[in-house]
């Protein structure tokens, strides 16, 4: 049985220019997962309010990390699907189709799966590359992937990765990475931030699992690097709109641990499998001069694990443990 890999990251935009912000943000805003209000009001909200106000400030801080060859999610994507090909036909002995899809912008994940079925596969792994389950992300990507699938006269045989955020591999290649920038220093000297994405608090009401898979992978990180408490601290990112969003936020966070004392952060991004403008703007710049500004000393970004060996092998490594069931 031929077996093929869908590996799927968010999306990003196909340049940073206001036009195609605005593509981007209506396909992403428009998800009944991302945004679950009434469609007839939001549809208003979002056409009439949203999408004429936010892409060109959104274009500028995508301007800032953008790149000659692209925006830097889908560069870092197509480095991570490249590696995980070559690692899964290496220990397998034999080609492996591998190929990379965005939930939103290109390449589609319509267009990734008819890469495979092209290749005439019938048997299909998917790796969500999220490492902690949210309807918003994973359980949307279910959905695009259900949706091309549909429509094939042949459904193949679907193996749908929903989280790893607790894997041992996952948790060594992020104390690997936090070791590495500590070399020289040593965790007494910096709070350790962990730096989540948000999500509305009502969507956790509703039974949503993400905010549960965040902590325990913060304590399992911490239990891994040895951390005393207060040691570490679990904050929410890129809130959006006026609802509640899970808490402590990052912003808020930032401007309040210099009157508390703590002049010195580190900071890494544990949710993002790459960095993109939500780590390279929003937290590496936007959020070092708030805290900066605030009266912070030293404020230390630690890239996502994006193409290190160590996360390869273990998105890898994730594959093959359901490469035989």
């Amino acid at each position: 049985m031929t077996t093929g890999v869908l590996i799927t990251n968010l999306g990003t935009p196909d340049d940073a220019t206001t036009g195609a912000l605005r593509r981007y943000l209506a396909e992403f805003l428009w998800d009944r997962r991302v945004v679950d209000m009434p469609r007839l009001k939001w549809w208003l909200i979002l056409h009439g309010i949203i999408l004429r106000m936010r892409p060109k400030r959104v274009a500028e801080s995508y301007r800032k990390v953008w790149t000659e060859d692209g925006g830097p999610l889908l560069i870092i994507s197509q480095q991570q699907r490249k590696a995980i090909q070559q690692l899964l036909e290496d220990k397998l002995g034999g080609p492996v189709p591998v190929v990379l899809g965005m939930r939103y912008g290109n390449p589609s994940i319509s267009s990734a799966l008819d890469k495979l079925q092209q290749q005439g596969v019938e048997r299909i792994i998917v790796l969500p590359l999220f490492p902690q389950y949210s309807a918003a992300t994973t359980g949307s990507t279910f959905d695009a992937v259900s949706r091309v699938l549909q429509q094939w006269r042949r459904v193949p045989e679907l193996i749908f990765i929903n989280q790893y955020h607790s894997h041992p591999g996952y948790i060594d290649a992020l104390a690997n990475s936090i070791e590495e920038q500590w070399s020289g220093h040593g965790p007494a000297d910096h709070r350790l931030l962990l730096s989540f994405h948000g999500l509305p608090q009502r969507y956790h009401d509703a039974g949503d699992p993400y905010q549960g898979q965040c902590n325990a992978t913060a304590v399992a990180l911490a239990e891994r690097l040895g951390l005393q408490d207060g040691e570490l601290q679990t904050i929410f990112q890129s809130r959006f709109g006026k609802d509640e969003w899970l808490k402590p936020y990052a912003e808020e966070t930032l401007r309040m641990l210099p009157a508390e004392g703590v002049r010195d952060v580190d900071i890494v991004c544990p949710g993002f499998s790459a960095d993109c403008v939500e780590t390279l703007e929003e937290i590496a710049i936007q959020n070092r001069d708030l805290f900066l500004e605030s009266g912070g000393r030293e404020y230390r970004y630690i890239p996502a694990l994006n193409s290190r060996k160590d996360h390869i092998e273990t998105l890898s490594g994730i594959i093959l443990d359901h490469w035989g069931e």
